[in-house]
């Protein structure tokens, strides 16, 4: 099979090519400004904010399937209006598009947000995932849109990076202990999206831990990984606090989880 992963020199685009390669499929992989470091992968310079880009890349590497994992919190253009020029290019050139979508769609007002729920975001980067899954959903109606939670690797996530640095005393700051997330582990949510994609389904699916913790909790269990003291965390309410976003956003991914081979860990079991 033929994957082409747009966005994939981050996170979770870099967990993706390595499954992909592991899988035994042929990958291309954009980025913006640097290449991954994973070998025997064509690397291809792509700004999604570009649709005769997009348009030429997919036409001429004419792939099977089509991950988007590309976003930039602070750009709209990039985060709404590029799955749209994403989804443009599959559409007329045929394949299967997965699109990567947050969280972040919801205000946390309900707390518990099943794969049926209407986004009701309240930051811009929220509105701008809520715009490209109605983008997506009205281009290619038969593409997966899956939500997920705090993406945590193994030592190579923001938060982690943050936490490192709060608990050596290398940053200032706090760890709120009202801002509620499901993490899941990057291996098993790109290991998850390859199997939505080798599926028949379409539409909304979640894909997130199972163990909902706050921010400072999952902190605490990070330190412990890396032989960190966790009591040097601080702890802080973001209620009140100025910070904007959602507290409390628990994803249930019931109806995913029956449609997945992966199992998808909670924190609890993956940062022990």
């Amino acid at each position: 099979m033929r994957c082409l992963v747009v966005g994939g020199s981050g996170l979770l685009g870099s967990a993706l090519v390595r499954a992909c390669l592991a899988s035994g499929h042929e990958v291309a992989a954009t980025y913006r400004t640097r290449p991954g470091q994973t070998a025997d992968v064509a690397w291809l310079p792509l700004d999604v904010r570009r649709r005769d880009d997009v348009d030429a890349l997919v036409a001429a590497f004419r792939p099977d399937v089509v991950i988007n994992a590309a976003f930039r919190q602070a750009d709209w253009p990039t985060t709404a209006m590029g799955p749209a020029n994403v989804a443009l290019a599959v559409a007329a050139r045929g394949g299967r598009l997965v699109h990567v979508s947050s969280d972040a769609v919801f205000s946390g007002a309900a707390v518990h947000y099943d794969e049926t729920c209407v986004p009701d975001p309240i930051t811009p980067y929220g509105a701008a995932k809520a715009a490209a899954e109605t983008a997506v959903a009205a281009i290619d109606p038969a593409a997966v849109i899956v939500r997920t939670s705090l993406i945590i690797g193994d030592g190579g996530s923001a938060h982690e990076t943050r936490v490192r640095s709060l608990a050596t005393g290398a940053a200032q700051g706090v760890l709120f202990t009202d801002d509620v997330r499901c993490p899941v582990h990057v291996a098993d949510l790109a290991a998850a999206l390859l199997d939505l994609a080798a599926s028949g389904h379409h539409g909304v699916h979640h894909v997130a831990g199972p163990d909902a913790m706050s921010r400072y909790e999952l902190g605490r269990l990070i330190a412990l990984r890396d032989g960190l003291d966790p009591d040097r965390l601080p702890a802080g309410r973001r209620a009140g606090s100025g910070v904007p976003g959602p507290l409390d956003v628990r994803l249930e991914c019931g109806m995913t989880r029956g449609r997945l081979r992966t199992r998808v860990r909670g924190a609890r079991e993956f940062l022990v």
